[in-house]
């Protein structure tokens, strides 16, 4: 498989979940979108897919891309909005996202600055590996986003 192809295939699974995030926050609305789950801890769904997209700002733009970044972590977590607003977000880092892998080469090390404890143990430190690692981030918050629809709409 040609590395443009296995580019194509990763990102193509990338959109999935974005395209599945977007489709939720739609579905939930504005208050459904900002409501609490009551549960200790827990995230908006609002707050899930804004980390999503420092999740792809961080690895895409810092890491990958090696270009600088401005991102508040702990602000995702607290953050509150429109659907209409979040939406053209993430259609803004998924633009950027695909921009930061031009030039990617799945074999070569991240362009970027990498920290030792950005990385769990046993991951490849190559920008193949934080393709994969972005893929396993998005996805996990994906299940993580419908769980959380769930509850409140059961609430």
């Amino acid at each position: 498989m040609s590395r443009h192809v296995a580019l194509v295939v990763v990102t193509t699974y990338i959109d999935r979940a974005l395209d599945g995030m977007t489709a939720t926050l739609r579905e939930l609305g504005d208050d459904l979108a900002n409501a609490e789950t009551g549960l200790a801890g827990g995230n908006t769904a609002y707050q899930i897919v804004r980390h999503c997209c420092g999740v792809l700002e961080f690895w895409g733009g810092s890491v990958l891309a090696n270009r600088p970044i401005v991102r508040d972590r702990e602000a995702e977590f607290t953050s509150s909005g429109t659907v209409a607003e979040l939406v053209a977000l993430v259609e803004r880092q998924r633009a950027q996202f695909r921009s930061d892998l031009d030039g990617f080469d799945g074999a070569a090390p991240p362009r970027g600055p990498l920290r030792e404890d950005n990385l769990d143990p046993g991951e490849v430190p190559t920008q193949g590996g934080i393709l994969m690692h972005v893929y396993e981030e998005l996805s996990q918050h994906r299940g993580h986003l419908d769980i959380t629809a769930d509850i409140v709409r059961a609430r």
